[in-house]
């Protein structure tokens, strides 16, 4: 299993998180404020410069007001095709 932040997997989790926050019509800037973290936060980890672990993706997912089990679940079905 590839670690790089590089890896096709990782960006299609990234890919998932920033779709998911597109269709929450929510702005980096507007997602970082909640987060209480710069807007580079977010743009480091979507742009992949910086690798999320499992924690940050929940508190992104709720902060998305989407449910992170959801998000996975969709992420894990995704792999089987």
């Amino acid at each position: 299993m590839e670690k790089s932040l590089k890896s096709a997997e990782y960006a299609r989790l990234i890919a998932l998180l920033v779709a998911t926050r597109h269709k929450a019509g929510i702005r980096q800037q507007a997602l970082a404020k909640k987060l209480r973290k710069p807007q580079s936060f977010v743009a480091k980890y979507e742009g992949g410069e910086r690798r999320l672990d499992v924690v940050e993706f929940i508190v992104i997912a709720e902060a998305l007001e989407a449910d992170p089990m959801k998000l996975l679940r969709r992420f894990v079905r995704g792999r089987k095709q």
